[in-house]
C-alpha cells in the first residue's frame, strides 16, 4: 500500500483506495508505536468492548469503593462474591470496570 511502490497499471480508483488505507496504517502505527498513545487506545478499547459486550450493573462512585494503602487500589464486592478493582493510578483513564468473576460491569463516575 506505500505510495512509493505502486505499479503504474493500477487503476485510479485503486490508487486512491491503497492511500488511504497506507494512510490508516501510518496512523494506527502512531499510535501503537508510542507506548502513552497505547496505553490510551488500549484502555479506550476495553471500555468500549466492555459498555458492547457486558451488562452495566450499577453505577458507582470512586469514593464509594474501599481504598487500600498498601496496593494503592480501589476495590468492591460484586454481588456474584467476586470483585470490581481498580489501581490508583488507572482512576483517571478507567471509568469501567469488570468483575474478577462474573460477566457484571460497574461504572466509575
Amino acid at each position: 500500500y506505500h505510495p512509493d511502490k505502486q505499479e503504474a497499471d493500477v487503476p485510479a480508483g485503486e490508487v486512491e483506495e491503497r492511500m488511504q488505507q497506507f494512510i490508516e496504517i501510518n496512523q494506527a502505527w502512531k499510535i501503537l508505536g508510542n507506548e502513552e498513545t497505547k496505553k490510551e487506545y488500549d484502555l479506550q478499547q476495553r471500555e468500549d468492548n466492555l459498555t458492547k459486550e457486558w451488562p452495566l450493573h450499577e453505577q458507582i462512585y470512586l469514593e464509594d469503593m474501599s481504598w487500600n494503602e498498601d496496593e494503592q487500589l480501589y476495590s468492591l464486592s460484586c454481588r456474584c462474591g467476586g470483585n470490581y478493582s481498580v489501581f490508583k493510578s488507572e482512576t483517571k483513564d478507567v471509568s469501567f470496570v469488570c468483575c474478577d468473576t462474573c460477566s457484571l460491569v460497574i461504572e466509575i463516575l
